[in-house]
Order: structure tokens, then C-alpha cells, then sequence
């Protein structure tokens, strides 16, 4: 059955997965050898960085795993940070979690899709930034990180027997979490049953100062269960999921998760075809019920808030082989979501006597197909060459304000927004294309150049466009940035458009392995946010925030990226490894060369690995520059430069891998040069205005796995 197994690995972990991912985001720097390719024999290749396989050993968010893998983070809720690629950040990037799309279903995008999927979950990680190509997925500018845990195992037995499992558990000193995780199969030759689970319960984290980072306590567990059935020629499985986090502190924003509940189901059909081609069909649901208010001590107010959404969506996938040198993929796509978020009246306030209805019955729905061509040109060259068409259409319905009486004496604006919203044609279309050309040339046995080039397209969101409040407490509702500010949507904001540039060399040998990107985009259109108002709560100058309207305008991005590995020494004693990186990221606006929100700084990294059979440690020593290029617009804080020095110790003994970690070993104090800023301590205490979260303190980390 091993070789039945083969066709039965998804469509899309095709060589142009591999192309895409290496211009994107250089070699993996773990130890790896040259792999050939089955379907392009010709041309030999290296995985590349980005691509994660049975990691279960890793416990807590997903953010755990992806940020080994380059991915940036906006900081948020514990498990509920958003990710950053070339820059750019949240629904810029499509997040597919086992081949799904979900919409985060909340006004601050407290439920983004990798909240949904806990790292020991995650059996593949796929991150493709820049030019992805266009059967990884579409409605995104910045890239693709698909996750992935539905991988069904089948053993050797025509009866169903156990197959594998495994408990994990673990600890962190400065935020007393606990972390469990578990996997369990039972499985046949064709049939396969299987569960996972994690559990998280933290308490805010304490920083280098020893000072509590307040309103950055969480608990969240999340569970799946997997059916699969297959024979020679095709295989079935059914996955159906649940969430629930009771509580998620966002120490960033002015509401809290008071609960957080999903549900999803998702079928997938694969048949291998003749002159092995392959078809796969796939239909999802996801379906959660979020509530923002307030739960705790360390941030309090009186404001309930409840949003409940529905994703749906289905994909049908062809990969035909054209020859021995060619193969076209071919895709049909639907994807719909239906949202409603209501604030309840909050009776003896000014919240009331009516719900507030921030968005009714919203709809955005995308029809998707593509078409995509790989070619081997000769022995060197590789081309991969594709186009994708998407119909976007967004709608919802009307709306209402708290009341419609004056406010204090003062015009209701949002009374008067909520009628002239009402008023308008609310439906929007819009028609999204996008192409991709990517090139590999094959130097020497160990030497690669690739090149890629994209126009990638998304379609505004929902609440980009339908947020229709203009008073301050309904604006500084809105918005996922984490920068005190308030938001208004525009009907009509046009679709993001961009076009990016990368190149990227690769070197793979006996003691070097390097890879060096580059990467340049330009993005018209782009959804950024213009000052049309400002509020100060307090008599300080330092409690100033603005109201800000999405709105369209041009904006360049460009960076690069250099990672290298170094085996100096293989002895008795050892393999003793360095690896270093460097990453730089800029971007602006177009016009006035001002820099765009929430852009990286300067980042360097030098590591010691040091393996010895089953053990295995490293300490590294990352350094992050001043942040000095900030978003005026959105009052962005400036953060100092620091560096922070990491332990870490692995031992495997037969099914036992225990791991010992020291976080920040220095306990030093940064300020997040993403995290945003402290809304929960400017509520606590708004005589220092809006300072930056800090980073978490010197942190003591133990975790154990034993497998069965």
C-alpha cells in the first residue's frame, strides 16, 4: 500500500510548491540532502525553508511552529496572533488550515484561522510568501501558510488494531502555562480512526522587569477527530473539529474574548486517475459563536459583544501529467461566508434601548477557477506558469445605531451613520486576476537560482467595507492593529493589487548550506487607513488617538533575506553547527514615502547547534534594531533595539523526548516592535498615554513526550 500512498498526497505539494516556497523564503538550514523528484527527474531539488513535517512534539499555538519557520507576528491574544509575511499582515495572507478557508469572525480578528489548529496538531506546514503560485490559493497579496493535520495512517492489518499515539505535556515559568497534547490512531489496511486534542491555560506573562503584562491570560483547547477509508485506486476522510476558549486576555485592544465556540466538518475525496493524474474534491463548513466583553480584574468595562459566522466552501483539483515533462493543474473553487455581529444593549448606559447592529446578514462570497502549467525546459530549466480568475461579491443588510435620540444634547452620529448606510447600495463586486511565472536553473549538483513574478489580488473584507460607525466608542471597536485607534469602513475601498518581484540563490554542500532572497512589491490600491478625526479620553496630550477611514492608495514593499549554516566540526564529541540570519523588511506609501503600519525592523540571528545522537541543543542570539520608521497616521510607537539569548536542550530515549528551554536567559526588557500598544494599562492608568506591550521576561520551559 506504500506506493498507493503516494497519489494520495494532496494536488498542490507539487515542485512548484517547492519553487515558490524557496524564491519566497530561502533553503531550510536543517541538515537536508538533495531529493529528486519523481514527477521532474530531471532537475533535482532541495526542500526548502518553510515546509514542517510531524512536529507533534511542539505544544501550544501554531504560532509556536510557524515562527521557526519565518513568519512574523502581530502580537494579540496568547493564541491568537496574526501573521506577518513581506510585511504585510492578517487577510493579506491566505491561511488554509487542512486545505479550508476561515474567516476570522470578529471586528478585532480575534479568531484568525491559525487560532483554530494547536501545533502538536499540525502534521505539514507549507509557507509560501510573495509568489505563491496560483493553485496554492487566491484573494491574497502577501502570500499562503497552509497547516495541515488531516493525514490519515493505515497499517498492514485487514483488522482495525492500534497504530500509534502520543501524550505531551509542559510548562512555562512566566506565564505559569500548562500545555497538554495528544494524538491516537487506530487503523487497518483501509481504515483509519484517529483523535487530537490540546488544552492551554495561561495566566499574563511577567516581563523583564518583573512587571506583569496585564490582560494576557488565556485558556483554550482545541479537538478533532479524523475518519479515513481507502483502497487502491482512492481514499476518504472526514474531519470534523471543535474549540471552545472560554477566555483570551487582548491586552491591545479595548474588548476581551469572553468565549470563543466552532464547530467544523470537512470531507475530502481523492482518486488517483490514469497515466497517473490525480482528482480531489473537497467541502468544508466551519461554523463559531465569539463574544467580546470584559472577564477580568486586569481590564474591566460593561460591553457585551456577539458575532457568529459560518464559512463554506468547496474545491475540485485536477493534476494531469502532460507527457513525461509537463504537468497542468487545474482548479474550480467556491467559497461563501455569512456573518452577523450584534452588540446587545447594555440598559441604564448609553448603550441602549437598542442592540447595535454593526453588521446584518453580511455576505462575501468568491467563484474561483485557475489553470496551471509546469514544464521541464531542459535538464536546467524549470518553468511553472499560471492564471486564476476570481468573482468576489460582498453584501449585507441594515443596520441600526444604540438610539436614535441625541446623545447628551450632542448629534448622534451614529444615528445619522447608520440611516445614510441604510440608504445606500450595499452590494459590492468585484473581479480579482491573478498570474504567476516562476523560473528554476539548476547551477550545479548544489547550486540553484530561481525567480518568480506575480500580480496577486484580495478583495476588501467585511469589515473593511461595512463598518459604518462614526462615534468614537463604536470606532475603537473596529480594527485588528492593536493601536488604540478607532476605524470607520468604505463601501467603497477597490481590491488590493500587487505585483512582486523575487529572486533567490541557493547553495547546498558538505559544510555550507546558504540561501539568500530578494523581494520587491508593489501594491495598488493598497487598504491603508486616512486621519478624519481624533478623540482624547484624558487631559493629557498622551491620550490622543484618531479616528481613521480604510481607504485606497499606492505602496511599495521590499526586503531581503540571508540564512546560512556552517558544520565546522563532526567528531566524537559531536556535530557542531552554526547558523546565522538576517532579515530586512521596508515599506511605504507611494505617495510622501511614509512608512506603512507595523513594519519589522532590522533582525539578525547566530546560533550554536550541537548534536549528539539523540540529544540535541543550541543557544542562539537574536537582535532585533531600533524601530524608527513608524506610522504617524496611526500614532505608532518607536521601540529600542535589543537582544535576547535562548537555551535550548532536547533528549530523545526510546519513545521519551524530553526538552528543557530558557527563554530571554538575560530576563531583559524590550518593548514589541509589533505588539502594539498597552490598551489594558492605559485603561489601568492613562497618565503615560499608549506605551508599547513588552516582551516576555526570562522564562524556564519544560516539556515531555513519550509515544506509544
Amino acid at each position: 500500500m506504500a506506493a498507493n500512498s503516494a497519489y494520495l498526497s494532496h494536488p498542490f505539494k507539487t515542485s512548484v510548491i517547492s519553487s515558490s516556497l524557496a524564491i519566497a523564503m530561502g533553503l531550510s538550514l536543517a541538515p537536508q540532502a538533495m531529493a529528486d523528484d519523481s514527477e521532474l527527474a530531471n532537475i533535482e531539488r532541495l526542500e526548502v525553508h518553510g515546509q514542517q513535517t510531524e512536529n507533534r512534539n511542539t505544544l501550544g499555538s501554531a504560532e509556536n511552529l510557524l515562527k521557526g519557520q519565518g513568519v512574523d507576528f502581530s502580537e494579540a491574544g496568547g493564541v491568537s496572533a496574526l501573521p506577518i509575511l513581506n510585511g504585510m499582515m492578517g487577510d493579506r495572507i491566505k491561511v488554509l488550515v487542512d486545505g479550508a478557508d476561515i474567516t476570522a469572525s470578529c471586528a478585532n480578528q480575534m479568531n484568525p484561522p491559525l487560532s483554530y489548529i494547536s501545533a502538536n496538531q499540525i502534521t505539514t506546514a507549507e509557507v509560501i510568501a510573495g509568489v505563491s503560485p496560483v493553485s496554492a490559493g487566491g484573494d491574497n497579496i502577501a502570500g499562503v501558510i497552509k497547516v495541515s493535520s488531516l493525514n490519515p495512517k493505515f497499517g498492514e492489518s485487514d483488522s482495525i488494531k492500534w497504530n500509534s499515539g502520543d501524550i505531551s505535556t509542559g510548562y512555562r515559568s512566566v506565564s505559569d502555562t500548562l500545555l497538554l497534547g495528544t494524538n491516537a490512531t487506530v487503523a487497518s489496511k483501509n481504515i483509519s480512526l484517529s483523535y487530537q486534542g490540546a488544552y492551554e491555560d495561561a495566566n499574563s506573562y511577567k516581563d523583564g522587569n518583573g512587571d506583569k503584562v496585564i490582560d494576557t491570560l488565556y485558556r483554550a483547547q482545541n479537538h478533532a477527530l479524523t475518519a479515513a477509508w481507502r483502497d487502491e485506486t482512492q481514499q476518504v476522510a472526514i474531519k470534523l473539529t471543535h474549540q471552545n476558549i472560554p477566555f483570551q486576555g487582548f491586552a491591545n485592544q479595548y474588548m476581551d474574548m469572553t468565549d470563543n465556540k466552532s464547530y467544523g466538518a470537512l470531507a475530502r475525496y481523492q482518486l488517483k486517475l490514469d497515466d497517473d493524474g490525480e482528482f480531489s474534491a473537497q467541502f468544508n463548513w466551519h461554523g463559531v459563536k465569539h463574544e467580546m466583553g470584559f472577564f477580568t480584574p486586569e481590564k474591566t468595562g460593561k460591553m457585551p459583544m456577539n458575532t457568529e459566522g459560518d464559512d463554506y466552501s468547496y474545491q475540485l483539483h485536477w493534476r494531469l501529467p502532460m507527457g513525461d515533462d509537463s504537468t497542468l493543474l487545474i482548479g474550480q473553487e467556491f467559497y461563501s461566508y455569512q456573518l452577523d455581529d450584534v452588540w446587545p444593549a447594555v440598559p441604564g448606559t448609553m448603550m441602549a434601548p437598542n442592540d447595535y447592529i454593526n453588521i446584518n446578514d453580511g455576505e462575501r462570497r468568491r467563484a474561483a477557477v485557475y489553470g496551471e502549467w509546469q514544464q521541464d525546459l531542459s535538464p536546467s530549466w524549470w518553468l511553472s506558469a499560471g492564471v486564476r480568475f476570481e468573482y468576489v461579491t460582498t453584501n449585507t443588510g441594515e443596520v441600526q445605531a444604540y438610539s436614535d435620540m441625541p446623545m447628551m444634547g450632542m448629534p448622534n452620529m451614529d444615528a445619522a451613520a447608520a440611516q445614510a448606510f441604510n440608504e445606500m447600495d450595499r452590494e459590492r463586486n468585484d473581479d480579482l486576476i491573478d498570474a504567476t511565472l516562476l523560473a528554476r536553473y539548476q547551477l550545479s549538483a548544489n547550486q540553484q537560482l530561481e525567480f518568480g513574478l506575480a500580480r496577486k489580488n484580495r478583495a476588501p473584507n467585511l469589515y473593511e467595507r461595512y463598518s459604518w460607525g462614526r462615534g468614537t466608542m463604536a470606532t475603537t471597536m473596529i480594527g485588528w492593529y492593536g493601536d488604540g485607534n478607532g476605524y470607520v469602513g468604505n463601501p467603497d475601498l477597490k481590491p488590493e493589487t500587487a505585483h512582486t518581484l523575487s529572486a533567490a540563490y541557493k547553495y547546498n554542500g558538505d559544510s555550507w548550506q546558504v540561501s539568500t532572497t530578494a523581494w520587491y512589491t508593489t501594491v495598488t490600491d493598497y487598504i491603508d487607513a486616512e486621519v478624519i478625526g481624533s478623540f482624547n479620553r484624558t487631559s493629557s496630550a498622551d491620550g490622543k488617538r484618531n479616528i481613521l477611514q480604510f481607504t485606497n492608495l499606492d505602496a511599495n514593499l521590499y526586503g531581503a533575506r540571508f540564512n546560512a549554516l556552517y558544520q565546522f566540526a563532526e567528531t566524537s564529541t559531536g556535530k557542531w553547527q552554526v547558523l546565522g540570519k538576517v532579515n530586512v523588511t521596508r515599506g511605504e506609501r507611494d505617495e510622501g514615502n511614509e512608512p506603512l503600519y507595523q513594519i519589522k525592523p532590522l533582525q539578525t540571528e547566530l546560533a550554536l547547534q550541537h548534536q549528539l545522537g539523540n540529544w540535541e541543543n543550541s543557544l542562539s542570539w537574536q537582535w532585533v534594531a531600533t524601530k524608527d520608521r513608524v506610522d504617524d497616521r496611526r500614532l505608532e510607537n518607536e521601540t529600542d533595539s535589543y537582544s535576547l539569548l535562548n537555551l535550548n536542550s532536547s533528549m530523545k530515549w526510546q519513545d521519551l523526548t524530553v526538552t528543557f528551554a530558557v527563554n530571554n536567559l538575560f530576563d531583559s526588557y524590550y518593548e514589541l516592535p509589533l505588539g502594539g500598544v498597552s490598551v489594558a494599562e492605559f485603561k489601568a492608568d492613562n497618565t503615560n498615554g499608549f506605551n508599547q506591550i513588552a516582551g516576555a521576561g526570562r522564562s524556564f520551559e519544560l516539556s515531555a513526550s513519550y509515544a506509544f
